[in-house]
């Protein structure tokens, strides 16, 4: 403060360097209460005591500053001990406040020596705003162990708007994710004849920029299930042990919340092989998911808790994963085809100014285009557009020859990922896991 003298401003800069030098602080407070800052001294006081709660130059101090009566004491020479010495203005010897001493009843509940009447309930009670707790409780202790701790603070997001309906094309997409998921939960009664369970794993592959993320999104929709994304960074933490933790948080959070899709972005990152990881950190996520997904850990399984996972490099995906009873359905994700590319530029053309735009060419002229390559197509004419109409000085509509050109300007995103899938479909298919990449690169004469 700038009308501070320099003593307190030294004392002020004093503390904040040695904050637990009781003796320091309790010096600087007399200062404070002297010049008549009550509010301050009484702060100081405050956090001496939590540094030393048992110091009776502190507690004298905390009585003077908030005005309190002085505490009754026992007379006669034993009352004053050398570690308590008498403070300038402060009263002495007996019967000082009209009051006999303080009984046994003052000392019972521990808080102030034997002979005290200072009520440090109240004192506490006035100055809890200004210092805070000693020590911070562990929430997971509080609310005991195996009642979920931090679980609740996963974000679940409510049942979505979006359906499979809203998925242009792409129609064995749809039909696969019917009967792995929708069908038996639409059908409860069928279900229950075929035994057929209300938890399970799919796996979405392929190139990426595809669409994997939104159509789990329409699952979730779908069933009318609440919806909870996890990636690596949402799983890692650098304390030994937290990061499983949060994955089983994060199931648990899901079993209470079911129905509920817990969609696991990048597999490959969260439950890479444990083969080629040095890190056991790592291998202990692996281990933890696994004992998730397996429902062990929560005690009356995952009954309604349905595990969507996304990858482009599906095998780097630990194969434990993938075993029965896990993630043991695999679903590939191609580029959208021409009904779906026609919907995506649709929809990323619709608030834009466009012009008789030929959508039938060029949909042909993006072939094995991703919806994320078709975005970028949209966005590129309408940077040429916009170029344009700000050199000419008037307004101008995007047209098909706008979009076209910014379609032959761009590559495929896709063809790097099925160069390399090509060679793990043809040289590391075992057990047929990617069959169906394999008869999809036949039909394109790929092989």
């Amino acid at each position: 403060m700038a009308d501070e003298s320099p003593l307190i401003r030294s004392l002020r800069a004093a503390v904040a360097a040695a904050p637990g030098d009781v003796p320091l602080r309790l010096h600087f407070a007399e200062l404070l209460l002297a010049e008549g800052r009550t509010d301050e001294a009484v702060a100081e006081a405050a956090v001496a005591l939590q540094h030393a709660p048992g110091d009776a130059d502190a507690r004298a101090l905390m009585v003077r500053a908030m005005g309190l009566p002085p505490a009754a004491g026992p007379t006669g020479p034993a009352a004053a001990g050398p570690a308590a010495p008498a403070r300038p203005g402060e009263p002495t010897g007996p019967g000082t406040d009209g009051e006999p001493p303080a009984g046994p009843a003052a000392a019972a509940g521990g808080e102030a020596p034997a002979g005290s009447g200072f009520d440090w309930d109240a004192a506490e009670q006035q100055v809890q705003d200004v210092v805070g707790p000693r020590f911070l409780e562990d929430p997971q202790a509080a609310e005991g162990a195996g009642a979920g701790g931090d679980a609740d603070a996963w974000d679940v997001d409510a049942p979505g708007a979006v359906r499979l309906a809203d998925v242009g094309g792409m129609e064995e997409v749809k039909d696969r994710l019917e009967a792995a998921f929708l069908a038996p939960m639409r059908n409860p009664e069928l279900r229950r004849l075929y035994g057929k369970s209300l938890r399970g794993g799919l796996l979405l592959y392929g190139p990426p920029g595809c669409g994997k993320t939104f159509i789990a999104r329409a699952v979730a929709g779908e069933l009318g299930a609440n919806f909870l994304t996890v990636s690596l960074s949402d799983v890692l933490d650098m304390w030994i042990g937290a990061s499983e933790k949060n994955i089983h948080d994060i199931f648990e959070t899901a079993r209470r919340q079911a129905p509920c899709v817990v969609f696991l972005d990048e597999l490959d990152a969260l439950g890479a092989k444990r083969s080629r990881t040095h890190h056991s950190g790592l291998r202990n996520v692996v281990n933890q998911l696994l004992t998730e997904l397996d429902g062990i850990a929560g005690g009356a399984g995952n009954e309604g808790v349905f595990v969507l996972a996304a990858t482009n490099v599906p095998w780097d995906v630990d194969i434990a994963l993938r075993r029965p009873g896990r993630l043991d359905r695999t679903l590939l994700v191609l580029p959208p085809d021409a009904t779906a590319r026609e919907a995506i530029l649709r929809y990323h053309l619709r608030e834009r100014p466009i012009e008789a735009v030929d959508l039938g060419r060029l949909v042909k002229a993006t072939e094995d285009f991703s919806g994320a390559d078709l975005a970028h197509v949209c966005e590129t004419a309408a940077e040429t557009a916009l170029l344009d109409s700000a050199r000419s000085g008037s307004v101008r509509l995007i047209t098909t020859k706008d979009l076209l050109g910014a379609a032959k300007q761009l590559k495929p995103s896709t063809e790097p990922w099925f160069a390399a899938a090509r060679n793990v479909a043809m040289f590391a298919n075992e057990g047929g896991l990617y069959d169906d990449l394999l008869a999809h690169l036949k039909r394109k004469r790929k092989l």
